[in-house]
Order: C-alpha cells, then sequence, then structure tokens
C-alpha cells in the first residue's frame, strides 16, 4: 500500500504535515537556544565566518552543551522547509483541474485572502506576546508606526529589520506576503522557466554581496532571500508526478545522512552556504519518508499545530529564557518545550474561533 501510493504523490498529505512538525521544532528550540549568550550563533541573514569558527570550536571540543549549540546554529533552517511546502500548496490548490483559479477573484482579492489568514494567526499572537513582554523585565520599546508596518505586514522592507521586528519571528509574516504577491503577479499560470529565472535572478544578487553587510541582511530578510525553497516547491508541485517514486525506507534514511553531511561541509564557504536550504529541503523529505509510523505520527501532530506553535514559541521564550541565563540551560529548555506545546494547543484554539477569510 506504501510503495502503491508513493508511485502517485512526492509527498502526501501527512508527510507534508511532518515536514512542517519538523520544520516548527527546528525554529522553536533554535529561537531558545541562539538567545544564549554563550551559545554558537546562526548565519541565517548574513555569512559570518567567526560564527563558522565556533562552530567547528565546538565541534572538535564538544561538552554537555553540543546539542543546544547544533540546535542554536542549524534550527532556522527550518524556515526553508515552510517555504517549500508553502509553494507547493500553492500550486496543488490552485494549480490542479479541480481547482479555483485565484484569477477569477483578481491579485488584490487572492492577497487580501492570504494577508487576512496570515492575520489571524498574527494578531493572537502578537497581542499575547505584547501582554507578556510588557509585564516581564527586558520590555522592548515599540513604535507606533512600527507596530502598524508589522501588522500590515510590511516592516520587513523597513530599514534595520532585526532591530524593530519584535518578536523577531514575526519577520516571517512579511516574507509570506511578499512571496504572495509574487506567485500571482510573476508565477500563477507562467511557464516553469519563470520561476527558474527568479531564482537565478536572487541568487545573482546574493552573489556578489558582503557576506557580513547589510545588503544581504535586507535581500535574505525579503522575497530575495525566500525565493529558492518557495521557487523549488512550486516546481516541485508541477513536476510532482515525474518527481514520485518508491524508494525504500532505507535508502531514503541513506539520502538524509549523506544529505547532512553536504549540509555540514556547505556551511563553512558562503557561496556554498547559499544553496543550502536545496538540501535540507531534500534532507526533510528525506528524514520524513524514512521515519517509522510512531514518530511520523508524531511529527503530524506537531505538524497540525504549527501555526499556533509558530506565534506562541516566542511568548514562552520571553518568560523562561532568563533561566538559561542563569546557566540551568537544559532546564530553562525543558520548561520552555512543555509551556510552548501546551499554550500552543491553547493559542490554536483562540485562532480557530476567529472566522477564516473567503477568497
Amino acid at each position: 500500500m506504501r510503495v502503491e501510493k508513493l508511485k502517485k504523490e512526492l509527498l502526501t498529505r501527512d508527510e507534508c504535515t511532518a515536514m512542517r512538525g519538523i520544520a516548527i521544532l527546528a525554529i522553536m528550540l533554535h529561537n531558545y537556544c541562539h538567545f544564549i549568550g554563550s551559545i554558537v550563533k546562526e548565519n541565517e541573514y548574513q555569512f559570518f565566518a567567526s560564527h563558522n569558527e565556533g562552530l567547528w570550536q565546538v565541534l572538535t571540543h564538544p561538552d554537555a552543551l553540543l546539542p543546544v549549540h547544533l540546535l542554536s546554529y542549524f534550527g532556522h533552517y527550518g524556515v526553508p522547509v515552510f517555504l517549500f511546502l508553502s509553494g507547493f500548496g500553492l500550486v496543488m490548490k490552485y494549480e490542479t483541474p479541480s481547482s479555483t483559479p485565484p484569477r477569477e477573484r483578481g491579485a488584490f482579492q487572492f492577497v487580501k485572502y492570504h494577508y487576512l489568514k496570515l492575520l489571524r494567526m498574527l494578531i493572537v499572537g502578537f497581542t499575547l506576546f505584547v501582554v507578556v513582554d510588557i509585564m516581564t523585565p527586558g520590555r522592548f520599546q515599540y513604535h507606533w508606526d512600527n507596530i502598524i508596518a508589522q501588522l500590515l505586514m510590511y516592516i520587513n522592507v523597513l530599514p534595520n529589520p532585526d532591530k524593530i521586528i519584535w518578536p523577531g519571528i514575526y519577520w516571517f509574516f512579511g516574507l509570506m506576503i511578499e512571496l504572495y504577491i509574487v506567485y500571482r503577479l510573476l508565477i500563477y499560470r507562467q511557464q516553469s522557466w519563470v520561476v527558474v529565472v527568479l531564482i537565478a535572478v536572487c541568487w545573482l544578487l546574493q552573489v556578489f554581496c558582503d557576506p557580513e553587510g547589510e545588503t544581504l541582511n535586507r535581500f535574505r530578510y525579503n522575497a530575495i532571500g525566500g525565493i529558492l525553497p518557495f521557487g523549488l516547491g512550486i516546481i516541485a508541485g508541477r513536476y510532482v508526478e515525474r518527481l514520485s517514486c518508491c524508494l525504500s525506507r532505507w535508502t531514503w534514511a541513506g539520502i538524509a545522512l549523506l544529505v547532512s553531511l553536504l549540509i555540514f561541509v556547505m556551511c563553512f564557504h558562503y557561496q556554498s552556504w547559499l544553496w543550502i536550504p536545496v538540501l535540507i529541503i531534500i534532507g526533510t523529505i528525506a528524514l520524513v519518508k524514512a521515519m517509522p509510523s510512531p514518530l511520523l505520527n508524531l511529527s503530524v501532530w506537531f505538524g497540525s499545530i504549527s501555526a499556533a506553535m509558530f506565534v506562541a514559541h516566542p511568548i514562552a521564550r520571553k518568560l523562561f529564557i532568563t533561566v538559561a541565563w542563569r546557566q540551568d540551560i537544559y532546564d530553562g529548555l525543558m520548561l520552555y518545550v512543555v509551556v510552548t506545546i501546551a499554550l500552543s494547543w491553547a493559542v490554536k484554539k483562540v485562532i480557530d474561533q476567529i472566522p477564516s477569510p473567503k477568497l
């Protein structure tokens, strides 16, 4: 039964949900670990040689905090997985024979619909976070124009995004709005070579940037930095039947291991670092296909609450990061995980009470 299904589908619905579960767990754990001062920092928006030197140091001289270092450095790669699944999902929703073409409603209606879907999550998480932020030490100084920019999801294009977006993870909402606009205006019902050209152009814009410069930082906060995994999702969705295969679970496990080794090698060089999201996506697909059923089912469950967990985990982090700052790192991490899961379940109940928009 499993083999026959894989012949028809590159990714089943459960496998897509499991990929979301893996991605949100990586992001959630990363966003706690990288806030700890002594832990190795990631190369997400810029490429810092010093961060790679720190990674090499902890790998060659491992200690009890090695898992925390690895989560801090690599956990942010859950974001490309979400972008891939977003592109893949748009094709499945709007470009299959049974789908409703968004062109019938117009570009503005299409973007408005997806904005309101994102706003259902953002408004709940942002409201709760602001309340907690005000009541706990280290209150962020919000400005009214940045609050509007956050709620309207154009804050990514403003100067110094890493200093005005708080909590920082909410930059993703602005990125998704940009990609929805790109999809509707430039990609929808266009030939796939258009997607390839967009990927190539966005890659070239980053190739010649200063790896530690502000230009690259701005690019990667916006659609230029996200078009690679998003575009791969579009292409995968369009060629899903040709990409389908029936490899064994052990073969997929071997692919996941090989890809993990390649990711490690590529993260030390700027030009190859730009292409790591491709391997992250392949590795995550291989991982879910290699998983035994109990682990796959657990990942599916986390994927089912991934939207709520995305907006809820900064709240739990603000409450429990002080435990890690007192050097009780694993104590704080465990409390953070437990509270995040419970809080995500509650936040999902609230989000579900908000009426869904109609296209």
